[in-house]
């Protein structure tokens, strides 16, 4: 353990030393293209992932990528940690997020979200405010965009019980396009609201995708069953790799 903190404590520090690189190196998007702050989204992703696998010995396996639609589309993702937040970029060409609307205030950061048209939301605005915030994002999809959002709200813990939010059911109507679940079991090595890393295989699996035009009800009930069914598959079959080979698991675990 003490070697698997001191990795994680080496990593969080390189983390935010390369996050800064990236945010100096794509200042010149801001007079570029959109495209041109997503390619940089992207390298950002891909390196922090390489530097988790090289210093935390922190794989990453994909399943299921020939099962990406092209254009414009809903990813729905089971969300355990940080990791899936900047993972998912680099598949989506138009990738689109609607994020807390504080995020956009971080100099430079913030800058490059509303440079990206990324959606910020006042969770405590009211509902005409979250029917706006839909609509803006029905129509940013029907334009060729590709909208990740993560149906929990939030962050749960590995083993939490699920908690979908009404809301994905509504946007799924307004964009009128077909949605990807994901399920993943990032939580086991990157948990939320601590800094340990811990080493093994992520499992980012794309399951196939639903169709248009269900029920704001069926689609909220087959989304929350695939993504749950497969989540649970892909936790309780790392979880038994790991008592293999260390005979115990790290307690990633965390109340709800």
């Amino acid at each position: 353990m003490v070697l698997i903190f001191l990795r994680s404590l080496v990593f969080n520090l390189l983390f935010y030393l390369v996050l800064i690189f990236w945010l100096i190196f794509a200042l010149p998007t801001f007079v570029m293209p959109r495209s041109a702050i997503m390619t940089v989204a992207r390298w950002w992703a891909r390196s922090t992932i390489w530097l988790m696998r090289v210093i935390c010995g922190t794989k990453v396996e994909y399943r299921g990528l020939e099962k990406i639609p092209n254009g414009p589309l809903i990813v729905a993702s089971k969300h355990q940690s940080m990791w899936e937040t900047f993972a998912l970029v680099q598949f989506f060409d138009q990738p689109l997020y609607i994020l807390k609307r504080e995020l956009e205030w971080i100099p430079f950061f913030g800058w490059y979200l509303k440079k990206a048209n990324m959606i910020g939301i006042d969770r405590l605005a009211g509902g005409r405010a979250l029917l706006a915030m839909t609509r803006r994002a029905g129509e940013a999809v029907r334009r060729g965009r590709q909208l990740i959002i993560f149906p929990e709200g939030t962050r749960r813990p590995v083993g939490a019980p699920p908690d979908y939010k009404s809301g994905i059911g509504q946007i799924y109507a307004d964009c009128g396009v077909p949605c990807l679940p994901v399920a993943l079991n990032s939580g086991l090595f990157w948990p939320r609201r601590t800094f340990m890393r811990y080493p093994g295989t992520i499992v980012v699996e794309f399951l196939d995708p639903l169709p248009a035009g269900l029920s704001r009800r069926e689609f909220i009930a087959r989304v929350s069953t695939v993504i749950e069914e497969a989540t649970g598959r892909l936790v309780e079959a790392t979880r038994r790799e790991q008592a293999e080979l260390f005979g115990r698991v790290p307690n990633t675990t965390a109340k709800a």
